[in-house]
């Protein structure tokens, strides 16, 4: 079952260091109507990895100035408007979140997803 985007930041709160928590960053993932090249789609097919999943996201937490990091990562038959995934990115500055941020969902989409637009 999908977590709403408060409950995982709530999550990340309760569970870091008010110290080390200035920033959290939060990437809604949705099917869209058309592909990159900008064929029409009407569904996705998507699975993924749990054990790399689980490794890049301890890649990521072990980075200077990250607090938490919670992913939550949609599967099977999706249609249009359907959430793909939820990341969420917490750290002490923008300058150290915004590139962990970035390659964690750069890293999830080319290493730990699997998707076949339909």
């Amino acid at each position: 079952m999908r977590p709403s985007v408060d409950e995982l930041i709530d999550k990340v709160k309760r569970n870091s260091n008010p110290e080390n928590l200035g920033m959290i960053l939060v990437h809604n993932g949705i099917v869209r109507e058309s592909s990159r090249s900008g064929e029409r789609v009407s569904e996705m097919e998507l699975s993924f990895d749990s054990e790399k999943l689980n490794e890049v996201v301890s890649e990521i937490e072990k980075k200077d100035g990250i607090e938490a990091v919670e992913v939550w990562i949609n599967k099977g038959r999706l249609k249009v408007g359907d959430d793909i995934m939820v990341v969420v990115v917490a750290g002490r500055f923008r300058s150290d979140v915004l590139p962990a941020f970035e390659e964690l969902i750069s890293r999830i989409k080319k290493e730990v997803v699997v998707e076949k637009e339909i």
